[in-house]
């Protein structure tokens, strides 16, 4: 194995054991609202900056790690379920949007990221129970993703600019 692929993969390791510890620190806040599994998404903001400065397999591939092992040791077996639904939606519409535009305005891409992670999530909860109701929460959950989404990019945006280069995997090479 060449020492850049050692380096890169040390890199991504160390990325996904942050938002792995995000997602615990996370995990022992009170709720936000009375709704199940609110939370704020604090752990995308590592989704976010290696969608900024690296691609989507390698963002892709942390931000599994993350929710295979967060759901290991801090979840069940349907939770599982419920984030990889989630994290897929939001990733996807952040790779989207990121594309389109090329990167700017970050508060907005995971705004949209966390409105998607909130539907992912719903239409996982619809067909575990084979039924609409769990839409009732969907007005709850807009604003919910919306504003926690704009308050993760703009801790992606700030973090970007203050963290050296040298943290991220070169060139962004899969």
């Amino acid at each position: 194995m060449k020492s850049s692929s050692v380096q890169k993969l040390t890199k991504l390791s160390l990325f996904a054991a942050v938002a792995l510890a995000v997602y615990g620190f996370e995990s022992l806040l009170p709720p936000l609202l009375p709704i199940p599994g609110m939370k704020p998404g604090l752990a995308n903001i590592v989704t976010l900056l290696l969608l900024q400065k690296t691609n989507g397999k390698n963002t892709a591939l942390v931000l599994l790690v993350r929710i295979l092992l967060s759901a290991l040791l801090f979840g069940q077996a349907v939770s599982l379920l419920y984030s990889l639904a989630g994290g897929t939606f939001c990733l996807l519409t952040e790779l989207l949007l990121g594309r389109m535009l090329r990167g700017r305005a970050l508060p907005l891409i995971s705004a949209f990221g966390g409105l998607s992670h909130n539907l992912g999530q719903l239409l996982i909860a619809c067909l575990l129970t084979a039924s609409i109701a769990p839409l009732s929460y969907l007005p709850y959950l807009i604003v919910a993703g919306v504003l926690t989404g704009l308050f993760v990019g703009l801790c992606s945006h700030f973090l970007l600019k203050a963290l050296p280069k040298s943290l991220f995997p070169q060139g962004g090479e899969t």
